[in-house]
């Protein structure tokens, strides 16, 4: 049979439901997978000889193959998450400003995204935004920290302000998502 032909399977007319049924399996981390795969073989092949084998069963020509189609996600530290998360409060507001620098930076871009993108807006403008997001009020010290952060830029007369799009890290989208879990709950 050669390449460009396919076998049916065995059994199975067009049309027909096979019967069997699909179980889906995400693995979180493929090498710590296939070295406990490894252990449970009496010869084991090598470990980039088993990452190969689990990437051509899941259909993929090898284990770089599989990663080019299959990108990364970077997880979120969850500590660092449900740090952030105790300054907000119930209703999903900012409640307290932190005196650490990264679980404040992290409730920043809480903020962030509540700036509508490509849009310039003046200070009072802004302001209103963070007002709404914040139970302390303090406005100014968080567009100050906005600009630090290079996730906000203004004109030097600070008439113009505008968000500057990046991608969130992963922390922050995870305390994102936990705040908006907490204002629709």
């Amino acid at each position: 049979m050669s390449k460009e032909q396919t076998r049916p399977d065995i059994g199975h007319e067009p049309g027909r439901e096979t019967g069997r049924n699909v179980i889906q399996l995400t693995i979180d981390d493929l090498s710590q997978f296939t070295k406990t795969l490894r252990k449970q073989l009496d010869t084991p092949p090598s470990h980039v000889e088993m990452l190969t084998h689990v990437a051509r069963a899941a259909g993929y020509r090898n284990y770089q193959h599989l990663r080019a189609r299959n990108t990364p996600v970077p997880q979120a530290n969850r500590k660092q998450v449900d740090r952030a998360a105790r300054y907000f409060d119930e209703a999903g507001q900012w409640a307290r400003w932190p005196l650490k620098r990264g679980v404040r930076e992290l409730c920043l871009w809480v903020v962030w995204a509540a700036i509508p993108a490509r849009e310039r807006f003046s200070e009072r403008q802004v302001s209103a935004v963070i007002d709404e997001m914040t139970v302390f009020r303090d406005a100014a010290q968080i567009r100050r920290s906005l600009i630090e952060m290079q996730l906000m830029r203004r004109d030097r007369d600070g008439s113009n302000y505008q968000r500057l799009e990046q991608p969130m890290p992963p922390e922050a989208r995870a305390l994102l998502a936990a705040i908006k879990e907490r204002r629709v709950g």
